[in-house]
């Protein structure tokens, strides 16, 4: 029996984007400089913050986005090159999921008022739309 393609796109590989799920830098991206071994591998992030480390795979995401033609054992400046060559944290800060992100933490910051208030705009809202759906279906 022959065996059948992966639909698994999203690989461990010296240039992959990373997103950090813990630590001081969570929420932050970065970029796999070089492979320590299969638990580990070393980041840099010189355009988001992020210190060149040695991080656990269990504690990243990885993203869609890679630096292609990146060298392995890149240092900082080249990794910075890369991308601002490429614009990578532009298409990062654009993609859906760093904006639904951006939304859950910016809803997580409201406090009751604010929270409150964006009830009430939902109900003006959604009766606006109840009373333009009525007016046009008659």
């Amino acid at each position: 029996m022959p065996a059948q393609p992966s639909n698994f796109k999203r690989f461990v590989e010296v240039g992959r984007v990373v997103l950090l799920k813990s630590g001081p830098q969570e929420g932050q991206i970065a970029v796999i400089a070089e492979i320590i071994d299969h638990n580990r591998a070393i980041i840099d992030g010189p355009t988001t913050g992020v210190p060149r480390q040695a991080f656990p795979y269990r504690h990243m995401t990885l993203t869609p986005f890679v630096l292609s033609s990146l060298p392995r054992g890149a240092g900082t400046g080249v990794i910075r090159k890369h991308l601002e060559k490429d614009g990578t944290v532009e298409k990062w800060q654009k993609s859906s999921w760093a904006q639904k992100r951006e939304a859950i933490a910016k809803r997580r910051s409201l406090n009751d008022f604010q929270r409150f208030c964006v009830m009430v705009e939902k109900k003006q809202r959604r009766d606006q739309v109840r009373k333009a759906l009525a007016k046009a279906s008659a």
